[in-house]
C-alpha cells in the first residue's frame, strides 16, 4: 500500500506542476501552439543566420536574381518571397550611404548610416579667443594631401594641386588653429630636457678628432653646447619611448654640411630609420633608411628654433618611398640615438609629448611674413583647375576661407602674445573683403553686420532638400551645382550651430536642424 501511495503521490505532483506551468503560460498570453511556433521561428532564424534554406518553406529560401539598374547595367541580387535584396556594396556607391557589421554581446548586426560626418553641439556661447570651432579634433599634418611639414617654416606643405609641394594658406591656417585648440583642450605636455649646456648635461660619445664644449653665448644669454666633428658624428645613446616631439635651438654651419640626426627604431622588428635635419634647401628626400628634411639655413649662420613631430616626419618619409601606407602606432617605436655632425651650437634639446604652441606660432609667423603688402592677402601660388564649364583659377588667386582662417590665427596670436604685429596683419587682411572706407578699427563691426545680413539672405540657396551645396558659383557660370560631401555638409551645420550662439535669429537653428536631418536620410517634401 505504501508503494502504491508513493507512486500516486508522484503522479499527482507531476500533474500539478504541469497544470501550474500551463496556467502561467496562459496568463502571459501564450498557447501551446504559440510555444511550438516560437520554437520553430527560433530554429528558422538560426538556419537563416547560417545561410541555410528551411525545408518546405519557400518564403525563407533565397533565389539568385539579376537586377537591371535603370536599363544601363546589371548587378547580382537575391529574392526571398516578394522581397528583393541588393548587395550593400552597390547601394554604398550608388546612393553614397555607409554601413558596417558590428558585434554586440556575441550577436552581429549591420549598422547603416547616411553620413560619415559628425555634428558637434555647442555647450556655450562661441568665444573667439577659445577653441576654433572643433579643430581640436583635426590632425592636419597627417593628411594625405600634406607632403611634409617644412623644416624651414614649420608649417605643412600641400600637394593637393601640385605634386612638387607648395604653401597653401588655408591648410597652414587649419594647422595653426588645430594646435591652438589642442593647447586649450589637452593636458600640459610631458617634457624631458636632454641638454641645455648648464643644468642638464648628457653623456655624449665624442669620437677621435671631434670636440664638444659647453660655453656661454652672449647672443641668446644662455650656456650652449658647442660641437665640431671631422667625420664620425658625436652621438647620444637613448632608449626613449612615446615622447616623439623634438624641440631645440640650433646654430648650424652650412660650410661644414652640418646636421642633427635622430635615430628612430621599431621596438619589435628592430628596424631603424635616420631622420636627418640638414641645411639643405630640399623640403624632403628619402632613400632606404634615411629621411632628409631641409632647414634652408642660409649663408648667414644664425640661431633658429626647430620643433618636429618625429613620428610624422618618419611617416612622410615612408610614404615618399611607398613603404608604409597603413597606420603605424607610436607605441611600436622608440628614439635610440641623436647624432650631431659638422659644426654648430645647440641649446634646450628637449623631447616631449606635444608642443602645440610652437606649431601655432610657426603658422602665425608664416602669415605675417607672407602677407602681400598691397592687398593684405595671401595668394595661392598654384593653378587650380575648375569644374567642367568653369574657368581655371590661375596662380595668384585668393581664397575667402584662407583669408578668414588666417585672420583667426593672427587674432589668437595677438590675444596670447600681445604682439601688435599680429593685430596689424589681421587688420590688413580685411582689405580683400572690400569694406575699408574709413579706419578699419572704427568700422570693425560693419564687416560682421553686413556679412550676417548677406548670409541670412543667401543661406537657403545652399539647401538642396537632401544636402547642401559647396558654393554658389553655378549661379554665375551656368554649370551644375557642386554638392558638398558629408564632411563639408557637417561643417556647414557646425558653423550654423555656433552662429546660433551669437545671433538669436531662429533661421540658423532651424536650418541647422533640417540639415542634421539630411544626414539621417530625411528629405524635404516633394510636390
Amino acid at each position: 500500500m505504501m508503494r502504491v501511495n508513493l507512486k500516486t503521490s508522484l503522479v499527482m505532483v507531476c500533474v500539478l506542476v504541469m497544470l501550474v506551468t500551463l496556467s502561467i503560460w496562459t496568463r502571459c498570453g501564450g498557447t501551446l501552439s504559440s510555444l511550438t511556433g516560437r520554437h520553430h521561428q527560433l530554429a528558422k532564424a538560426n538556419l537563416m543566420r547560417n545561410g541555410e534554406r528551411t525545408v518546405g518553406d519557400t518564403t525563407g529560401s533565397f533565389e539568385e536574381l539579376d537586377c537591371s539598374i535603370n536599363g544601363e547595367y546589371t548587378v547580382g541580387c537575391r529574392r526571398e518571397g516578394e522581397e528583393v535584396y541588393l548587395p550593400f556594396s552597390f547601394l554604398h556607391k550608388y546612393f553614397e550611404v555607409y554601413g558596417k557589421l558590428a558585434s554586440y554581446d556575441g550577436y552581429e548586426r549591420f549598422e547603416w548610416s547616411h553620413s560619415y560626418a559628425n555634428v558637434y553641439y555647442p555647450k556655450a556661447k562661441y568665444d573667439p579667443r577659445g577653441v576654433y570651432m572643433y579643430f581640436e579634433n583635426y590632425n592636419v599634418e597627417v593628411r594625405d594631401r600634406v607632403k611634409c611639414v617644412s623644416a624651414s617654416e614649420g608649417v605643412p606643405v600641400s600637394i593637393q594641386w601640385e605634386s612638387q609641394g607648395y604653401y597653401y594658406p588655408t591648410q597652414i591656417a587649419q594647422f595653426g588653429l588645430s594646435h591652438y585648440s589642442k593647447n586649450l583642450t589637452e593636458p600640459e605636455p610631458r617634457r624631458k630636457v636632454l641638454e641645455d649646456g648648464s643644468s642638464e648635461k648628457s653623456s655624449w660619445i665624442v669620437p677621435v678628432g671631434a670636440s664638444l664644449a659647453r660655453t656661454y653665448d652672449a647672443e641668446i644669454y644662455s650656456h650652449v653646447l658647442h660641437f665640431q666633428t671631422a667625420g664620425k658624428g658625436i652621438q647620444l645613446k637613448l632608449d626613449h619611448v612615446l615622447d616623439f616631439v623634438l624641440s631645440v635651438q640650433m646654430q648650424l654651419s652650412v660650410v661644414d654640411n652640418s646636421s642633427l640626426t635622430v635615430v628612430v627604431q621599431h621596438r619589435e622588428k628592430k628596424e631603424f630609420w635616420n631622420l636627418h635635419y640638414t641645411c639643405s634647401n630640399q623640403l624632403i628626400h628619402a632613400k632606404d633608411e634615411d629621411v632628409y628634411h631641409g632647414m634652408n639655413c642660409g649663408e648667414k649662420v644664425q640661431w633658429r628654433s626647430l620643433t618636429r613631430d618625429l613620428f610624422v616626419d618618419l611617416q612622410k618619409g615612408l610614404v615618399l618611398q611607398n613603404k608604409e601606407k597603413r597606420k603605424i602606432s607610436r607605441s611600436k617605436f622608440k628614439i635610440s640615438a641623436i647624432t650631431l655632425t659638422g659644426s654648430g651650437q645647440l641649446d634646450n634639446l628637449t623631447l616631449s609629448t606635444s608642443e602645440h604652441l610652437a606649431h601655432f606660432y610657426a603658422a602665425a609667423r608664416w602669415f605675417v611674413s607672407n602677407q602681400d603688402a598691397k592687398t593684405g592677402g595671401w595668394a595661392n601660388t598654384v593653378k587650380r583647375r575648375g569644374a567642367p564649364g568653369m574657368l581655371d583659377l590661375l596662380p595668384g588667386w585668393y581664397s575667402a576661407m584662407g583669408q578668414g582662417h588666417g585672420i583667426s590665427v593672427l587674432a589668437r596670436a595677438y590675444h596670447l602674445s600681445g604682439d601688435k604685429t599680429y593685430l596689424d596683419a589681421a587688420v590688413q587682411a580685411l582689405h580683400p573683403f572690400k569694406v575699408l572706407r574709413l579706419k578699419v578699427m572704427e568700422k570693425r563691426n560693419m564687416l560682421m553686420v553686413e556679412g550676417m545680413k548677406s548670409l541670412k539672405s543667401l543661406l537657403l540657396s545652399f539647401d538642396t532638400g537632401s544636402g547642401t551645396i559647396y558654393d554658389l558659383r553655378h549661379l554665375t557660370v551656368g554649370s551644375a551645382p557642386k554638392i558638398a560631401r558629408w564632411d563639408y555638409h557637417a561643417t556647414h551645420v557646425n558653423q550654423l550651430l555656433l552662429l546660433a550662439t551669437l545671433d538669436q535669429d531662429p533661421l540658423f537653428a532651424t536650418t541647422a536642424g533640417r540639415w542634421v536631418g539630411y544626414m539621417n536620410g530625411k528629405r524635404a517634401p516633394h510636390n
